[in-house]
């Protein structure tokens, strides 16, 4: 396949997907005014229902608990799989798993608190690990997890979001739902998981929180705001941050820099710990 072809090929994927979305929101705009409690029932089932994740099956690989790898929304633990070599190798013990309601873990309903959940859980039977990385909805578990009493050594956190309702909002406006269909849905989750939004966005918490931590984030991150890093990371006294550039959302994780970074940080070799992946050149100064 030449490139022209892949190009046409990239072009129509592109735009069946924005096809699809256009379909959808035209149909939460009619059926939210005709049927709102359908249209809220639909809403909260797609809000709680993470994609599939398309990428490569984990493989058998011995593992043992130390360090804890947390993926995020639609993914699958093999998405943290980079970092198991350099941390096996630096003498540490992984444990990386598949959140409820992804990968072999099942398909059904999930939300954040069952991110928690698990996390809890493994700390209960596998721990206790020296320290963990997160990613995105993974590492928001992390955080309510850590400000819940989870002990840990040393917290990596990747693309991580601050705030669960400003993630509903955006979820409505793409679905292009009214806005008391989103109330309505979140107050639904709200009843189902016992917790209210506003207290999983208390990120002020974080502050409670004494232990080494790494914010790592692109700038043109389009799912989740590189300022999301830079309010949680304000809110913790130890907390660094590596800044990255052109790997987005996902990319990030099979970034050899950065995986070199992290696990650099969780071994406490911190001296020379990037401010930016790549480093970028510096303008000459004028004389």
């Amino acid at each position: 396949m030449n490139a022209s072809s892949v190009a046409a090929t990239n072009s129509t994927i592109v735009r069946a997907r924005f096809s699809l979305w256009t379909v959808i929101r035209a149909y939460f705009a009619i059926v939210s005014r005709l049927l709102p409690d359908l249209a809220r029932r639909q809403a909260e089932r797609l809000f709680t229902a993470p994609p599939r994740y398309a990428g490569r099956r984990g493989q058998a690989f011995a593992a043992r608990p130390a360090v804890l790898l947390v993926h995020g929304w639609g993914g699958r633990g093999i998405q943290m799989g980079e970092f198991v070599a350099p941390l096996v190798a630096s003498g540490r013990r992984v444990v990386w798993f598949d959140q409820p309601g992804h990968g072999e873990s099942g398909r059904g309903p999930v939300a954040l608190p069952n991110f928690v959940h698990a996390v809890h859980a493994l700390a209960a039977t596998h721990g206790p690990f020296e320290a963990a990385i997160g990613h995105s909805l993974g590492a928001a578990a992390l955080g309510l997890a850590l400000r819940g009493g989870l002990e840990r050594g040393r917290v990596v956190l990747v693309s991580a979001p601050a705030s669960l309702n400003e993630h509903a909002h955006k979820f409505a406006r793409m679905l292009g739902i009214t806005p008391s269909i989103r109330e309505a849905m979140r107050q639904r989750l709200e009843r189902r998981y016992d917790v209210s939004f506003a207290e999983i966005d208390r990120i002020d918490e974080l502050a409670r929180l004494d232990l080494p931590a790494l914010f790592v984030h692109d700038v043109a991150d389009t799912e989740v705001p590189f300022e999301d890093a830079l309010r949680l990371s304000a809110h913790m006294h130890h907390a660094r941050l590596i800044k990255t550039y052109g790997l987005g959302h996902r990319r990030i994780l099979r970034d050899r820099a950065v995986v070199g970074a992290i696990v650099n940080f969780i071994r406490g070799d911190v001296a020379e710990l990037p401010a930016e992946v790549p480093a970028l050149p510096r303008p000459a100064p004028i004389y």
